[in-house]
């Protein structure tokens, strides 16, 4: 029996082992291997250069490989431009609110039209209703745009509101000196704009008073998140870049600086701050809409040189001597382009002696977004932080203001901030402000630009901190019975004053107001602390793809 089942045996015939045959046969485990060798090889090359918005955003703008061309412009051959198509060819203002209309006048922009001494104008795309009509507004329509004769339309995308590019030159053609750049979302708080900001700097005989000023005592610090000093550490605004959302750390002290160069003034949103997508989607816990509250009483604090703020195109006001820097790229994400413009500005800004002030709110913005894309941020959580490091150390040798504002512009162009696009733009840009007769402003010198603070660091280090120490005393005698009457719930946030204090320091010459000391507390949660930014890039983009593959499900 056993040899019968021995004979049955059959055994397959002897393959062949040469190596293009093991090749064949295993083909799909050599592929398998090579590019699991090739994902960790490149995990561990992004991970060790340093950005770490690089590890997840491939789709980041390669640098330029083609030969950039410094624009050259000729000044003597600029012809001025002049209204001769539009009904408002006589017609002048000093004073402009400047939106961006997709849809038919919202409430808020009707409730523009009560701001006294101020025109509204709004900037329509390819998105605008045809028959877009407001009485008391002046709109321009893609066509009248068009029959303006300004050199940036040509670089212009149609639907988006980039296109106020076209409203700033219109203002100023029309004798503008203020220009509030205003999201149509934005309700102005008590319809009084002179209220919350700084509209009048040093006219009219004012005496220019004093500022509360960050202090630039760290060199390595190049950004700051302006809502922690309005009481909302857990918060961050669009623009910020994310290897900075850890730092929640309360100013230690501040220094101070006169006031009347604030030509850019950032104001701040309550209801729906200026976010950005990954905030909007990790912190968004159901439907119920955001409703962050800063806090109204804190003083307004200014930017000192080397160090920058996000600024945006949904509540700020431009001075006359900031016109320049109304400019919005058009090579960049929608929701960059902003963004970008007011790290550029800042740059130079710096450059003729001004300075970003922030404010405490000045507008409420009602959460209605129904989807928040993160593709149109990729050039901010990819890009920012470098641009930021590398406007900070910035530095040109030219003596006229617009031939800085070129040679940035091709220096950005050169480092892949933006595209050639955009150095050709900038330079129709600084055209069309000559064709419109605006002029500008002088050249500061290194030493001019430095401020000095009123106060000596050192005694006001040793006075903040001497001050602090007092109060924090206090809040461990106090904590229980003083943090009462919180109304916090959802994606409410709520600011609570816990402490105030002021105090004047003699020192035989007038020594400004130190600020109201306040520390803030705020809430997600009626019986959970203060959240902390998300610990690390990675988390917060993790969770952003996952609430972006449950909504496409």
């Amino acid at each position: 029996m056993l040899v019968q089942n021995t004979k049955s045996i059959r055994f397959s015939p002897p393959k062949s082992l040469d190596f293009s045959t093991w090749v064949s046969t295993n083909l799909y485990k050599i592929v398998a291997i090579a590019t699991l060798i090739t994902t960790v090889a490149a995990v561990f090359l992004l991970r060790n250069i340093g950005d770490s918005a690089t590890f997840f955003c491939f789709q980041s703008e390669t640098p330029q490989t083609l030969t950039l061309t410094f624009p050259q412009i000729d000044y003597d051959s600029i012809v001025p431009i002049t209204d001769t198509t539009t009904p408002y060819s006589r017609f002048r203002s000093d004073q402009w609110i400047i939106v961006s209309v997709s849809d038919y006048p919202s409430d808020s922009i009707k409730k523009l039209l009560k701001i006294k001494g101020w025109q509204v104008l709004a900037v329509g795309n390819s998105k605008t209703p045809e028959d877009w009509s407001l009485k008391g507004t002046i709109f321009l329509s893609l066509e009248e745009q068009a029959k303006l004769g300004f050199r940036v339309v040509d670089y212009l995308p149609y639907d988006s509101y980039v296109r106020k590019s076209v409203g700033y030159l219109f203002a100023i053609q029309h004798g503008a000196k203020k220009i509030f750049d205003l999201d149509d979302r934005g309700e102005l708080i008590d319809d009084n704009i002179s209220k919350h900001f700084d509209t009048e700097l040093g006219q009219n005989g004012k005496k220019d008073g004093i500022l509360l000023q960050y202090n630039n005592d760290n060199p390595n610090r190049t950004v700051v998140n302006p809502y922690i000093h309005f009481g909302q550490r857990s918060v961050w605004p669009r623009g910020l870049p994310l290897e900075n959302v850890g730092e929640i750390e309360h100013e230690e002290y501040y220094n101070e600086v006169v006031s009347g160069s604030q030509f850019i003034q950032q104001g701040i949103s309550n209801g729906l701050p200026d976010v950005d997508s990954v905030f909007y989607f990790t912190r968004k816990q159901n439907l119920e809409p955001f409703d962050v509250r800063f806090d109204q009483h804190a003083p307004k604090v200014a930017l000192p040189q080397g160090v920058m703020v996000p600024v945006n195109s949904f509540n700020t006001m431009f001075h006359y001597s900031s016109f320049w820097g109304l400019m919005l790229p058009v090579s960049v994400s929608s929701m960059a382009s902003d963004v970008i413009r007011g790290y550029w500005a800042q740059r130079i800004l710096w450059e003729i002696g001004g300075y970003v002030v922030v404010y405490p709110p000045t507008v409420f913005r009602s959460d209605t977004v129904q989807s928040y894309p993160f593709a149109e941020e990729k050039d901010l959580h990819v890009n920012v932080g470098n641009l930021v490091k590398f406007l900070v150390s910035w530095k040109s040798d030219k003596h006229r203001l617009f031939e800085k504002i070129l040679e940035l512009s091709y220096s950005m162009a050169k480092e892949g901030f933006w595209s050639e696009k955009d150095v050709k733009f900038t330079a129709a840009w600084v055209q069309d402000l000559i064709s419109v007769g605006y002029l500008q402003p002088h050249l500061m010198s290194l030493e001019s630009r430095r401020r000095k603070s009123v106060i000596n660091h050192r005694d006001q280090r040793k006075y903040k901190s001497d001050q602090l120490r007092v109060l924090l005393k206090l809040i461990v005698v106090n904590l229980i019975h003083d943090l009462i009457g919180m109304e916090v719930a959802g994606n409410r946030y709520r600011w609570t004053e816990t402490w105030s204090e002021k105090t004047k320091v003699g020192t035989g010459r007038r020594v400004a107001e130190l600020l109201e000391t306040r520390l803030p507390w705020s809430y997600a949660h009626p019986s959970v602390p203060p959240k902390p930014p998300i610990p690390t890039l990675e988390v917060g983009v993790v969770i952003l793809c996952e609430r972006e593959k449950e909504q496409k499900v």
